[in-house]
């Protein structure tokens, strides 16, 4: 990783919700989420604040490093519904090696919907992948494809 990320980096962005985003279309395959509201679903809210560290990250990331997320504590305070646009920003806290703190918030334009912390690892996806296949491998799955780009 490039020394150049430090504590205080911060990055906005926004996302417009669509119905692909909402409770019912997390898990098609369970008929407990089906009954659900068509609202923001938690695990889509997680993956955007998620995707803000990321877009805030890669950046001060080396050829051939990604980063993987290995911690969340946020809430989930208010409702939004497709059409609305999230706004989320993640702020850089802590540089700790290969492992990145983020106070991360996410606002619907009515409420805060979001607030909390997310961890990040940066890792080699070389080697990344090869502990993966090898576990894949063990488990008498097929190996991942090779990550493009």
């Amino acid at each position: 990783m490039k020394p150049t990320l430090e504590p205080g980096a911060t990055l906005e962005f926004a996302f417009t919700i669509p119905a692909s985003k909402t409770v019912p279309a997390i898990y098609p395959e369970a008929d407990e989420f089906q009954t659900m509201p068509g609202v923001f679903a938690t695990g889509f809210m997680v993956a955007l604040l998620e995707w803000g560290c990321v877009k805030l990250l890669t950046p001060h990331l080396d050829t051939g490093e990604g980063s993987l997320g290995i911690h969340v504590d946020v809430s989930h305070q208010a409702a939004t519904v497709p059409g609305q646009t999230v706004t989320v920003k993640a702020v850089c806290t802590r540089v700790d090696g290969r492992r990145i703190t983020f106070d991360v918030e996410a606002h619907d334009g009515i409420d805060l919907i979001s607030r909390g912390m997310h961890q990040r690892m940066v890792v080699k996806w070389e080697a990344f992948e090869a502990k993966v296949n090898a576990k894949a491998k063990a488990a008498g799955q097929p190996s991942l494809a090779p990550r493009q780009g």
